[in-house]
């Protein structure tokens, strides 16, 4: 049997180091949308169709022309470069599913909570949920069609935002806006960090 020679000089492949945020923000708000406009390769969903079993449970005011929903968590990827990756997870946004949060949230960077001027109260849950952990998060604002304009100091007041939480206004269908939406976290984190803001 010929012998196997192991060149211990030979450079072994760098793992890149990996990021993990997390989409929240209530039912309908944009989440899968979102991850699904970020991702460089086919974004995992688990979208079930809303069904009359889920009369009386969710509520579709507002947001009517929603026909399905996520059951478990949508994912996607982000490569910056070879060293690193961004992870994305979109959490269910149903109040019977949240049992699945805490273990979404282990070892996420941060969050960007969508949120959706026609049921604003709806992303309240995922707010109070990263603060109550620590979790450095953004809002989002997803600007829906036809939705109502709000100014943003007048949507901080209405979620009773700390000032140091970045509040941005995006397109969850667009992905240069949602970079911008994402960009504005790592910046956020950075500073709570103390460390250098990243730039460009």
């Amino acid at each position: 049997m010929d012998s196997v020679r192991f060149d211990r000089d030979a450079a072994s492949p760098q793992v890149p180091l990996a990021l993990k945020i997390l989409i929240a923000g209530g039912f309908g708000a944009g989440k899968t949308t979102l991850v699904s406009a970020l991702s460089e390769v086919r974004p995992l969903q688990t979208e079930e169709v809303l069904t009359g079993a889920s009369i009386g449970t969710d509520d579709t005011s507002g947001v009517e022309e929603k026909t399905t929903t996520t059951v478990a968590m949508d994912f996607g990827r982000i490569t910056i470069n070879d060293d690193l990756q961004v992870y994305l997870f979109g959490t269910p946004g149903q109040d019977r599913f949240w049992f699945l949060w805490d273990e979404l949230a282990f070892g996420a960077l941060g969050a960007v909570v969508l949120a959706d001027t026609r049921r604003l109260a709806d992303c309240f849950p995922s707010i109070d949920y990263f603060e109550q952990r620590g979790i450095p998060f953004v809002v989002g604002v997803n600007c829906f069609d036809g939705a109502r304009r709000f100014g943003l100091e007048a949507v901080r007041d209405a979620l009773d935002l700390d000032p140091e939480v970045p509040l941005v206004l995006c397109d969850a269908r667009d992905r240069q806006s949602g970079k911008l939406v994402l960009i504005s976290l790592v910046e956020h984190v950075a500073r709570q960090r103390g460390e250098p803001v990243p730039v460009g």
